[in-house]
């Protein structure tokens, strides 16, 4: 025992060391106790940046108390063994705890962008397209904060470092043009929004149309119809007219519907029961244009137009109100004793002379 007194007498350090360790663990133990309890108090509260602090704080807490605890260990170990690796302590604590900042910085961007969103925040979700740009930028600004804490913490200046990225910028920006116009494409994209993630587009100037899966700084993903991926760089929207179906508020149906000649009589019965059932159709929206007339002679029929928009704007049910329109249209004309004429010709044949009767000699 005396002996093992005179070891830890002439080696302090170990005993420091173990009494950091377990005091080290101890404070994260408690730590991690009073955080669950404050957090269990905060989730009562349905606010989006109470509930991002707790999330993105959790991990990098308990991760910078080891990180602490481990350094100040290092330190009393160097005190005792006089070795190189320990003269760096504080340069590594320094950088451990800018990490810890950024990871922490980058979790809160993260939910934060997850959860703006959804609706069970507020009541009005923010565009996806927007959060996702906003947070790509703070997460950048963010990393490259981050690493110039890290440079200085190693002792490089970072005036030297700001000047020699504005010489390489230059020289990358002629480099590389098409990546800085796909970026501020990009840019305009996510300011001006013409569409969003999920929106269904198409470009009458290019045989472009599809659902829209992303949009990244350099290049938008689409989905055709037919499955196919479809890359296109974002430098192009800033030339191109884009439509964007999604967002139309109705959907039209227009419709040109002939009669035979026979029923012209009939005409005006058909028409004005025509429109009264698209006024009485539940899907149907009778605060836009609702049009039902007679238009045209054709060369075998008598036409009427229907000009009328469906309340719904999804293609699939509109296709179904469009049918059962149809198909109403046809049992008005029936009920009124007329026919939906088809292209016909009419032959007059006209009879051969008799042949004069030859001249009797």
């Amino acid at each position: 025992m005396q002996e093992i007194l005179a070891y830890l007498g002439d080696h302090r350090w170990i005993a420091e060391t173990f009494a950091i360790v377990l005091a080290t663990g101890v404070i994260r133990l408690i730590a991690k106790q009073v955080f669950d309890r404050i957090a269990r108090q905060i989730e009562k509260t349905n606010n989006l940046y109470d509930d991002a602090l707790v999330e993105a704080i959790r991990k990098p807490l308990g991760a910078g108390i080891w990180v602490l605890g481990v350094s100040f260990a290092a330190e009393s170990v160097g005190d005792g063994e006089q070795a190189e690796i320990f003269a760096h302590t504080d340069t590594l604590r320094d950088v451990a705890v800018v990490w810890l900042l950024i990871w922490f910085a980058l979790r809160f961007i993260r939910f934060v962008e997850e959860q703006v969103v959804a609706k069970g925040y507020r009541s009005r979700s923010v565009d996806q397209t927007t959060a996702r740009a906003v947070g790509k930028l703070l997460r950048a600004a963010t990393l490259i904060t981050g690493l110039l804490l890290v440079l200085q913490a190693f002792g490089f200046s970072i005036s030297g470092v700001l000047a020699f990225g504005g010489i390489g910028g230059i020289a990358i920006g002629f480099a590389a043009r098409d990546l800085l116009a796909n970026f501020f494409g990009a840019l305009m994209i996510f300011l001006d929004r013409p569409f969003s993630v999920g929106d269904w587009i198409r470009s009458p100037d290019r045989e472009i149309e599809g659902t829209v899966e992303e949009i990244g700084w350099r290049l938008t993903r689409i989905r055709t119809f037919d499955k196919r991926p479809l890359y296109i760089p974002n430098s192009i929207f800033t030339s191109l007219a884009v439509e964007n179906p999604s967002r139309m508020q109705n959907r039209r149906i227009h419709e040109t519907v002939g009669i035979r000649y026979d029923d012209i009589r009939a005409m005006p019965d058909v028409v004005a029961d025509i429109k009264t059932m698209l006024e009485m159709h539940d899907a149907i929206d009778t605060r836009q244009t609702l049009m039902v007339n007679f238009v045209e002679f054709g060369p075998s029929s008598v036409d009427f137009f229907v000009y009328c928009f469906t309340k719904t704007t999804v293609w699939t049910e509109f296709h179904e109100i469009k049918q059962d329109v149809l198909l109403q249209i046809a049992r008005v004309i029936e009920r009124h004793g007329c026919e939906i004429a088809f292209p016909t010709q009419t032959l007059h044949l006209q009879p051969e002379p008799e042949p004069e009767p030859e001249p009797e000699g």
